[in-house]
Parts: structure tokens; sequence; C-alpha cells
């Protein structure tokens, strides 16, 4: 009888698993029995106070969601201090006006869950402030934020991923996290669902790469904007022309690769063939912010020769050939550069 008891008990599955550096990993054979692939699985989890044991316990989207809202403030309300003392082994919090959240630059575009992610965020930033820093909790707290609030509506997801690069930017900025950039590039810019975001997201990358001189990565997020700007279609130039705008301005006043500037060139080069004469002007303009002088001034002698003596746009043009024949002439490499078309998260 006793046998028959103890063999129903038997749990489902038992093993010994060993803690690492990085955390707990389920056993393969668990993962597989339990989780689908791609199924988004929730857990509430409890320490009792003995500390002898951790329990996970399954949620619902439902039961996760109304746990999370009645956890998320509790949890945002434990903000580190600094710590007079400087005793051992204490984190110390820096205060200063400057370390403070700059709500204003990353809600650019608001949505649902903005109100509900800020608590959230406030105490990651107050964890990077912490020294000795701790960045799996700091970030740890981010992804929450991150899968918390997803929704099934694309453009509430992709506001909500650019809110968090806005946000993870600033974190690079203010606490000299530049390894970051890689995360972002890895984890948000592939989910951004809305072609307008998705390039803003990655302009946002290519300044942030090239105020650190992380060149190789600023070329990277750069051929990622280009390509992003060749699919739209021809019909779609005023979309073009403004993402090259906004390009421009993010690059125009920073130091720059070789490889950027061959990018940049090529690019400006291939869509100042056969486009609007409109456009083509815009284009020299483009080329002349960059001080890609001989180019731009090739290309509006160009512009200047197949204008009919009566065309409204001559004096303008005039003008810009005299004054980039004047200006100063950069030497910039001219051969091309191959780039592999992977996806980001490859």
């Amino acid at each position: 009888m006793e046998e028959n008891q103890n063999s129903d008990d038997q749990p489902f599955f038992e093993d010994v698993v060993k803690k690492t550096k990085t955390g707990i990993t389920f056993p393969k054979e668990l993962r597989d029995s339990l989780f689908e692939e791609d199924a988004d699985i929730f857990f509430k989890l409890v320490v009792p106070k003995e500390k002898d044991k951790i329990i996970l316990e399954f949620l619902s989207d439902e039961e996760a969601k109304e746990l999370s809202e009645k956890s998320k403030t509790k949890k945002a309300k434990v903000i580190p201090t600094s710590s007079a003392s400087g005793e051992k082994g204490k984190k110390t919090t820096k205060k200063t006006s400057a370390l403070t959240p700059a709500w204003g630059e990353y809600f650019v575009y608001d949505f649902e869950a903005k109100d509900k992610i800020i608590p959230i965020l406030e105490s990651a930033f107050y964890k990077f402030a912490e020294t000795p820093l701790n960045l799996e909790d700091a970030m740890g707290r981010v992804k929450y934020a991150l899968v918390s609030f997803l929704t099934s509506t694309k453009t509430e997801n992709a506001k909500l991923y650019f809110a968090i690069e806005k946000f993870l930017i600033d974190i690079i900025d203010k606490f000299d996290q530049p390894n970051l950039l890689d995360w972002i590039f890895e984890k948000i810019i592939p989910n951004i669902e809305s072609k307008f975001l998705y390039e803003l997201a990655l302009l946002e990358l290519v300044e942030a790469s090239l105020k650190f001189k992380r060149w190789e990565k600023a070329e990277i997020y750069i051929f990622y904007v280009l390509k992003n700007i060749d699919s739209y279609a021809k019909s779609e130039m005023y979309n073009i022309m403004n993402s090259f705008k906004q390009l421009v301005k993010k690059v125009k006043y920073v130091e720059r690769s070789d490889k950027i500037d061959i990018l940049l060139k090529e690019k400006l080069m291939e869509y100042g063939k056969g486009v609007d004469l409109d456009y083509k002007i815009q284009i020299v303009e483009f080329l002349e912010d960059l001080q890609y002088i001989e180019l731009a001034y090739n290309l509006a002698k160009e512009i200047q020769v197949s204008l009919p003596p009566e065309s409204m746009k001559i004096e303008e043009i005039r003008k810009i050939v005299r004054r980039l024949h004047t200006a100063p002439i950069e030497s910039k490499p001219v051969s091309s550069t191959d780039f592999e078309e992977d996806d980001p998260e490859d």
C-alpha cells in the first residue's frame, strides 16, 4: 500500500541543476515537454521567508498582466540612495542634477503603456547609476518593461520599442555604456514593425555610435538606413529625400570613417541621377553639407548644362555652382565597399 502511494506521488520531472554565472537553465527535455518554442510563458516566482526553495507557478497572460500591475509600482518605489559612509560592499548611487531620467526625450511618440513603464524605467535608471553597476539587474528591469507591455498592435509596440531605445541611448551617454549599442541593434531594431520608426531608431544608433567613435558599428547602422531608403518606391521620392535629410543631419558635423564617406557618396550620387530637377538640387546640397565639394560641384555643373536658358532654376543653380567653385575641396576615398545584406538579428 505504501509502495503504491509512493509511486503515485512521483513527480512529472526530477533532475539536479546548477546555478551558473548567468542564472539557472531549465533542462532541455523539460523545455521540450512543457513549452512551445515561440510562445510567451509567464510564471509567478515566490521565495518563502526560509529561503530554502524557489517556487514557479504557471500564469495565463491575463494573470501575468494583473500580477505585474500590482507589483511594478511596489518595485519602482525602491530607488537606490547614496551611501554617506561608503562602507565596503555597499552600493552608492550618483546623485547629480545631470543624472536624472530625460522623460521628454524618451517619449517622442505617445502610446498606451507609457505611464506604466515610467516607474520601471526610473528604477532601472538608478540601477545604472549605482557603483558598482549590476548590469544584469538594471537590464532585467528594461527587459521587464518590454515583455510586459507588448500588445497585438504593431504601431503601439513600435512606439514602445523606440521609447526603450531612447532610454538606453541616454543610459549609454550618461553612464558610459557603449556596449549597449549591440543589445539595441540585436534586440530592439529588428522588432520595430514600422518603417518610419525603424529608420528613426537606426538613426539614433548612428548618432550614438559616432559620438563614441565606434566606426565599425556606425558603418553597419548607416548601411541599414540606406537599405531602408532603397525600399521606398520611386513614387515616394519625398520620403526618400526626407530620409537623406535626417541622415545628413546626424553625420554632417561629426568625424566619419572613410567607409562611411564611401557609403554616403555612392548612394547620394546614385539618387542624383534620373530624378526631378528639384530633387537633384537637394542632392547637391546634401553633398555640400557633407563636404563632398567636388562631387557636389560636378553634379551642379551637370544640372546647369542640362537646363534650357529660359528655365526658372537657371539663376539658382548658377549661384550654387559659383559657391561650390570657391569652396575648399576635401580629398575622400572613391572606391566601392561591399557589405553583406544580413538581417540585424543574424
